[in-house]
């Protein structure tokens, strides 16, 4: 396999491999590059590979083997995993021998007869296919086989990735297997399609009046909607997946840290989330209380996430003191819901975001 150095606008296939920074990195989507989707920042597109980059000496050419199913001959980390360690030193040196009983044997290599052994939770590859119609599925709707071809193909690796990269709260001393499947596997399909969305509207702009875009880190996308301001700081609408559902907050370039949400009265931190860009001679806010009742509103509301049940949730937002803070709003809350200050606040009177 020649790996080539990573250029925007060029579509990479199935089996490409690319060096960027001097890090190499294994396509997981087939997909075409854009200036600021680097590797690093596309963890559903490009895995990173577990050993450094070598260029390939002069007049030779550069392959790898590929003993594991579906590619990757030693193997590749999703970019957002840590960077790897560094290897360890070998515990045989050529010019200091161990005796016998102290080298260890070489390590076997991982073959397709006992790959489907492992754990769903220590899959790192993905080497299943998953259809785009399967991913509009909830985890409960597939049958038992299907489920098994997921666990043992590495199907729900991108999400336990996520999962343990640190990018969301997930109390597993709660759930019980089959909850912890459904909500990996409900996490990887929203950053999938995220990302399907944010190339979209990158490749050929918004296609309509609001469009979400995934971004992380505190960074904002051009043409995001202003919605409020918190401290002297302009507040942005945002969303991420969490526990199941997507949860409408806010976000602030001036915050590092990415977004916040607010959830069962809590605050919550997200690195990576979907910032609401929109046009806004085609938005107005419009002014509801109490339980949101949709057909009141004289007007189309935006809808921007779901609770884990598959309740609509609206954006919405209120006047908390002298800030403006968007959150959000649905028809089974006595008013709309922010995150500030540690918590959500309520507030019965609101106003909701909808298509002019």
């Amino acid at each position: 396999m020649t790996v080539v150095p990573w250029e925007p606008g060029t579509y990479y296939a199935a089996g490409s491999e690319v060096v960027f920074e001097g890090v190499q990195y294994k396509i997981i989507q087939p997909h075409t590059s854009q200036s600021d989707w680097t590797p690093p920042v596309t963890p559903a597109l490009w895995g990173r590979m577990q050993q450094a980059y070598q260029p390939p000496p002069p007049q030779q050419s550069y392959g790898y083997s590929d003993p594991v199913p579906g590619g990757g001959g030693f193997g590749y980390q999703p970019s957002y995993a840590q960077p790897s360690a560094p290897a360890p030193a070998d515990p045989c040196p050529p010019a200091d021998p161990c005796p016998p009983p102290a080298c260890p044997p070489p390590a076997p290599v991982q073959s397709g007869a006992n790959y489907g052994e492992k754990n769903w939770t220590e899959q790192t590859q993905q080497v299943v296919e998953i259809h785009e119609t399967e991913r509009e599925k909830h985890w409960y709707d597939l049958d038992e086989r299907r489920k098994k071809q997921l666990e043992v193909g590495g199907g729900l690796a991108a999400g336990v990735a996520l999962l343990g990269a640190g990018y969301y709260a997930y109390h597993s001393h709660q759930k019980s297997e089959e909850e912890k499947k459904a909500q990996v596997w409900s996490l990887q399909n929203w950053v999938t399609d995220a990302e399907s969305r944010t190339r979209e509207f990158y490749q050929s702009g918004p296609r309509g009046p609001a469009t979400w875009v995934l971004a992380e880190g505190g960074r904002v996308p051009d043409g995001a909607l202003p919605a409020g301001e918190q401290h002297g700081h302009q507040l942005f609408v945002c969303r991420a997946f969490y526990e199941g559902g997507i949860q409408i907050g806010k976000m602030s370039p001036a915050s590092h840290q990415g977004a916040v949400i607010g959830y069962a009265s809590r605050e919550i931190q997200l690195p990576k989330y979907e910032v609401l860009v929109g046009d806004p001679r085609a938005l107005r806010w419009v002014d509801a209380h109490g339980h949101l009742d949709v057909a009141q509103l004289g007007a189309r509301p935006v809808e921007g996430g779901r609770e884990a049940d598959g309740t609509p949730l609206y954006v919405a937002r209120v006047h908390h003191g002298s800030a403006v803070v968007p959150g959000k709003a649905s028809k089974n809350w006595n008013g709309a819901l922010v995150p500030v200050n540690g918590t959500e606040d309520r507030q019965e009177h609101y106003k909701v975001l909808c298509y002019a």
